[in-house]
């Protein structure tokens, strides 16, 4: 596996390139990056959907927040395209889904007391399945349903609970190439496992910091091949799994600066003096800095906050980091698992 390089600005204003709190990407048919800007709670103004490129082309955004009208968002969570680059973004807060066309203009709403999806509870997580349906995590309910393009109830399954095939506060969904359908469980530390239909097959991790094991996933993905991608975000982390649960290898972090970053700096003198004039690239903390954390926020080069992981079309590795405010990007990843 290669690191392949880092997209990203840490920016507070409401408007321009640049991300803060980013939770989510999607991926357009012509292969342009789709980033949801969350913010901070505390300063929310910036809210919004960025579009870049894997080149740093930056080509505008849309859905300013926050604000309660149908083309707003307040607490925005995760995004998917369908085929026909149609753009759906939950919103937690609103209860609702919001669907764009890839340009930005809005299309459709669902939830919130609607026609459609009325009785919406806390959208969090949502992928398209291989039947061109889409899966929506309910975390409140701790339901996940399958949706046609429509917006009509096809299916539904899980509930809420520690059990097999329950959930406490589900967050990210995908599904296989087999359409198996993988969900972090956020609150019991674990990735569950259905077949297609809805049925339970198997956990994936146990709660703690051990390799294999998960503190507070908030996101997973699944190769080609059946590497289970999950971001371990309460550990700061990424780990790796087959599809049978066994764990394989753990991804830290390994940014330099963005091309973002560089072109700031370069009209910022006196933050590129100070940078270079200090040891940024360290590896070891005093004891008294051991938590993930701790880590963490104070070694830059590594995740802080890694709350989505994607997938492009060339099965590269997008790990975006709320608290760092950047994506790192990875290639190869078969050959961590294969080794």
């Amino acid at each position: 596996m290669r690191y392949v390089k880092s997209i990203g600005l840490n920016s507070n204003q409401q408007r321009g390139r640049g991300f803060n709190h980013p939770y989510d990407i999607a991926f357009s048919s012509d292969e342009r990056i789709y980033v949801l800007n969350r913010m901070y709670p505390q300063s929310s103004d910036g809210i919004r959907v960025q579009i870049c490129d894997i080149n740093d082309e930056w080509y505008g955004e849309f859905g300013h927040g926050p604000g309660y009208s149908n083309d707003k968002f307040l607490v925005p969570v995760c995004m998917v395209f369908d085929r026909n680059d149609r753009l759906y973004v939950t919103d937690e807060s609103l209860n609702q889904i919001k669907i764009f066309d890839k340009s930005g203009e809005l299309l459709d709403v669902w939830g919130a007391n609607g026609s459609k999806l009325a009785n919406l509870n806390g959208p969090s997580g949502i992928s398209l399945d291989g039947e061109d349906h889409l899966l929506i995590v309910e975390q409140y309910k701790g339901v996940i349903k399958r949706i046609d393009l429509e917006g009509n109830l096809v299916s539904q399954f899980g509930g809420k609970g520690s059990g097999a095939g329950e959930f406490e506060l589900p967050w990210g969904i995908s599904t296989d190439k087999n359409g198996d359908i993988y969900v972090a469980d956020w609150r019991n530390d674990r990735v569950e496992r259905f077949d297609e239909d809805g049925n339970w097959i198997l956990s994936i991790g146990s709660p703690g910091q051990a390799e294999g094991q998960l503190h507070r996933p908030s996101s997973v993905c699944i190769t080609s091949s059946g590497v289970v991608v999950v971001a371990d975000w309460g550990n700061e982390r990424v780990q790796l799994f087959d599809t049978s649960g066994n764990f394989k290898s753990i991804i830290q972090g390994d940014a330099d600066l963005s091309k973002w970053s560089l072109e700031w700096l370069d009209v910022n003198q006196d933050e590129l003096s100070a940078r270079k004039n200090s040891n940024l690239k360290i590896d070891e903390l005093p004891d008294h800095l051991s938590t993930p954390y701790h880590r963490a926020s104070q070694i830059e080069h590594i995740f802080w906050g890694p709350v989505s992981v994607k997938l492009d079309q060339k099965e590269n590795l997008y790990v975006t980091e709320h608290s760092r405010h950047r994506i790192q990007i990875f290639e190869n990843i078969e050959s961590v698992v294969s080794a």
